[in-house]
């Protein structure tokens, strides 16, 4: 599982941003007026959606509310979860050499912002970063973060979206000249996506980042199944109630009639699809309801939640290449597990 980026958009206003960091140095007003202004209608017609269809598959932006978001940081410190602790240790010994090929002055920019640990380490090793723009989904996580990234890096201006970054039609500007862009999306989150929407949703960044964008793009690698599937189903049961959190939340802003102790996580590795597959099944015969609409489920029956697809380098490259970027390096750890590529519009 990796940072979603979701259905809403709504800017911060000043007063907002300072009440999330009292010395922050510059508070930047975004205005997206033709997104619409976030609520549970999005997540009531999306979830009712998916549950009519078959296969029935819900879109992983909606793990994000308050709780799903801080059991998602739980996750990345657990032993069986290699994919941030690997990311990191790649950037420690990547970024110098990032920096250098990327050049000064350049505002960066990133869906799925998260607690920005990956960001804020970038941002110290960018030479002279003119400004950071954060995208994400939880409202609260976001404001935190900007905060955060504030009194880390003095003088920085810090933008934030809340947002759906595919909705987003331009960034904030900034005084001067045209800026380089680099676009930030580590984390594996383009795994989320199947085929064509991974690449729609690459070229959606190569259109932010401009003619001179660059992007600095995080994938998982395939590797053991086991390895793969205890990841995504932890020992401590982090991960299922992270995903079973989703039902939860069904129940608190759907007024959904949702037993949740009748289903149980589960996650599995696809390798036809390369892919894990995390999933809600069903312990017995049962009904959710949402509203007027019922939609009843035998045992044994699921719900895909996520879809996490995992990479060899021959494909990455070539997905790249097909969204219009060049690779100019590829960044592996030792056991080639996961990979940091630093690619350029071509």
């Amino acid at each position: 599982m990796h940072r979603a980026v979701g259905p809403t958009l709504m800017a911060m206003t000043c007063d907002e941003q300072s009440q999330a960091s009292s010395d922050a140095p510059d508070c930047d007003v975004v205005n997206e007026r033709s997104a619409p202004s976030p609520s549970s209608q999005a997540f009531r017609v999306s979830m009712i959606e998916a549950l009519a269809r078959t296969p029935r598959i819900t879109s992983p932006k909606w793990f994000y509310d308050e709780r799903g978001s801080k059991l998602f940081e739980e996750i990345c410190d657990l032993d069986e979860y290699y994919v941030t602790r690997t990311e990191l240790a790649i950037f420690d010994a990547c970024l110098e050499e990032v920096a250098s090929l990327v050049g000064p002055g350049c505002v960066v920019f990133e869906p799925g912002s998260g607690e920005g640990i990956k960001t804020s380490r970038l941002l110290a090793a960018l030479e002279s970063p003119r400004a950071y723009v954060a995208i994400d989904v939880a409202a609260r996580q976001l404001e935190q973060t900007a905060a955060r990234l504030r009194r880390a890096h003095k003088g920085l201006r810090v933008a934030s979206l809340h947002a759906d970054f595919m909705t987003v039609r331009a960034l904030p500007d900034f005084e001067g000249p045209p800026p380089k862009r680099l676009a930030f999306f580590p984390g594996s989150t383009l795994g989320n996506f199947e085929a064509e929407a991974a690449l729609r949703v690459l070229r959606r960044l190569g259109e932010l980042a401009g003619p001179r964008g660059q992007l600095l793009l995080g994938v998982d690698l395939v590797k053991d199944t086991g390895v793969l599937e205890r990841a995504y189903d932890d020992a401590l049961g982090v991960t299922a109630a992270f995903n079973l959190n989703l039902l939860v939340r069904m129940q608190r802003e759907l007024d959904a009639r949702v037993d949740v102790d009748a289903w149980s996580h589960r996650a599995i590795f696809d390798r036809e699809e390369s892919r894990i597959e995390m999933q809600l099944e069903s312990k017995r015969r049962q009904t959710i309801q949402i509203g007027d609409h019922r939609f009843d489920f035998e045992a044994g029956e699921v719900i895909v939640t996520e879809y996490s697809h995992k990479y060899t380098l021959e494909g990455i490259a070539d997905l790249t290449r097909a969204a219009g970027f060049e690779t100019r390096r590829v960044f592996v750890d030792a056991r080639e597990w996961f990979a940091v590529l630093l690619l350029a519009r071509a």
